[in-house]
Parts: C-alpha cells; sequence; structure tokens
C-alpha cells in the first residue's frame, strides 16, 4: 500500500469514476486504473463497484475510505513535525491564491494587518477562479489557496466560515418593502445576474430550475462588484456572497430579503493547502490570523 495509490482512490472515491479521477491528478486513465489494481491485489480486496453508467465504492472500499483519509492526514502532520525542527526565519515569502471576491473583499484588511505584524515578509497574492486557485495549490506555486467549497485528495481543505448568496436590493427599491418572499414572487421581479458559468451563477440558476421558474434577468454583468454597483442604483435586485455585502448592509446602502420556500444557498469560504508542502512559519503565522479574522466577521 503506497500513498499515491491512497491518494488515487480517495480521487476516484470522491470524483465518481476513473476519467474525472485522472483529470484532478493529471494522470492519464490507464495510470490511474493501474494504480487502483495494485491497490486492490495488495489488500487482497475490490474497492469499486463498476457498471456500464457509474463507478460506487464496494463494502470494502467503503471501509477504507475513512483508514486512507486518516492516513493522509497523518502522512501531513508527519512531514509537517519534520519540517518544524528546521530553524525559524522572521523573514521570507508568503504566497497566496484566492477567488476574485476573496482578494477583493476579505485579504486587504487581514494582509495590512499582518504586514504591521511581519514586515519582512514578502506578500504575493495572485487570483482566480476556483479551478484556478485549485491548480496553482497542486503545482507548488503558492502557499495556500483560498476559494469556495473545494475539495482534492491531494489538498488539506479547511472552512474558515459560512458565505451564502444573499438576496439583496436597494432599500428604496419598491420589492424590499417585503423582507420576505416566496420563489415564485421573486420569479417576476427585476434580477441582475453575474459570471455565466461560474458556481455563483450555477447556484443562483439553480434554484429557479429546480422550482420550474424561470428568473427575470435584466441584466448579465461580468463580475461581483459590478453587480453590486448595478444594485446600488436601483437598476435590479441580485444574489451576492454575504463577503461582499456585509458594508452595504450594515450601513443600509442594501437591504437583504429572505425567500421563505427555498433552501438558502449556502457555499463555504475554504483555505486549502498541499498534503505533500509543509508549512512554512511565515504561512503557519498568516493561517492563523486568518481563522481568527474570519471568525470576527
Amino acid at each position: 500500500m503506497q500513498i499515491d495509490q491512497i491518494e488515487t482512490f480517495l480521487a476516484v472515491a470522491s470524483y465518481g469514476g476513473f476519467h474525472r479521477a485522472a483529470q484532478a491528478l493529471r494522470l492519464s486513465q490507464p495510470a490511474v486504473s493501474a494504480r487502483i489494481q495494485m491497490l486492490e491485489e495488495s489488500l487482497g480486496a475490490k474497492l469499486f463497484i463498476r457498471t456500464k453508467t457509474q463507478v460506487t465504492l464496494s463494502l470494502a472500499g467503503k471501509a477504507l475510505r475513512p483508514h486512507a483519509e486518516n492516513l493522509l492526514r497523518a502522512v501531513s502532520v508527519a512531514r509537517q513535525a519534520v519540517h518544524e525542527q528546521q530553524p525559524a526565519d522572521a523573514s521570507g515569502v508568503l504566497s497566496i491564491a484566492a477567488g476574485l471576491s476573496i482578494s477583493t473583499y476579505l485579504l486587504p484588511d487581514i494582509l495590512k494587518k499582518y504586514q504591521s505584524l511581519h514586515p519582512a515578509v514578502k506578500v504575493s497574492v495572485r487570483s482566480g477562479n476556483s479551478l484556478q486557485v485549485l491548480k496553482m495549490v497542486l503545482d507548488g506555486e503558492v502557499d495556500l489557496g483560498l476559494a469556495r467549497s473545494l475539495q482534492h485528495p491531494e489538498v488539506e481543505t479547511q472552512s474558515l466560515r459560512d458565505d451564502p448568496l444573499l438576496f439583496v436590493g436597494h432599500p428604496r427599491h419598491p420589492a424590499t418593502s417585503r423582507r420576505k418572499l416566496k420563489l415564485r414572487d421573486v420569479e417576476s421581479l427585476p434580477v441582475i445576474f453575474y459570471d455565466r458559468g461560474s458556481s455563483d451563477w450555477t447556484l443562483t440558476n439553480g434554484l429557479f430550475r429546480r422550482a420550474g421558474l424561470l428568473p427575470n434577468v435584466v441584466l448579465e454583468v461580468e463580475g461581483i462588484e459590478a453587480c453590486k454597483r448595478m444594485v446600488l442604483r436601483r437598476l435590479g435586485l441580485a444574489f451576492l456572497p454575504q463577503l461582499a455585502v456585509t458594508r452595504e448592509l450594515d450601513s443600509g446602502k442594501l437591504r437583504a430579503m429572505q425567500i421563505t420556500d427555498a433552501e438558502p444557498l449556502h457555499r463555504s469560504l475554504d483555505v486549502i493547502r498541499s498534503r505533500r508542502k509543509p508549512l512554512e512559519k511565515t504561512t503557519q503565522r498568516f493561517l492563523d490570523l486568518l481563522r481568527s479574522a474570519t471568525r470576527a466577521r
């Protein structure tokens, strides 16, 4: 039983197939199949049930999964323990990849405090969508990734806080006079969408699609900030991340409405790091500050 076999097993289990696991691990599909075959042979049991339409865990695979996850955590802890015996350095480099909205609305205040505490550390921030953030972490280009709801067998994921999509509008928009709405009421209201194809767009679209409704989309814009500015000018209402509208809600510039007959659009704000790369002291200090700051928000 080898670590790369365990990682591959978890990838197939998580993605529900050999092809998608191969894409996530950036391996060929035959290489993934070979690793699983060797793992099955070493354990003397079949780990997956394969049909024409799906791949599911066998009873043996279900029994192995929690132990496999614990093994990868233990390996990561062991690497960290060895690394921490190296001399500490007050200076260094901290590299972060983050989703655009996280870079815009969360990082500035946290980085300002971090740099005041650790002025000798050079900080680098790169932005991208969730998959780009994941790739930068996997490729070792950055120390930490900040994105939403990311899972991968080669990274350790920690959820920092919930960041739901809130239905908001300008206080003077007629719709905001009602704090509680039915989804069918929302269907007729002017809605602004952003980032077509993004996870936010998919979540919002899916909310209406599952109910058999069609939203009245009056505008589509490129990003969250553009969408928020349109809402502030009373051009429509929008589903926006809580992180992006906290200040406007607190100051009364925007008002949130509750949709009583639909599930809240929840997403987690996650920090990810490679299981193979131990945390530097500079990164650990930033991570501690990040956790403290997100708990306070």
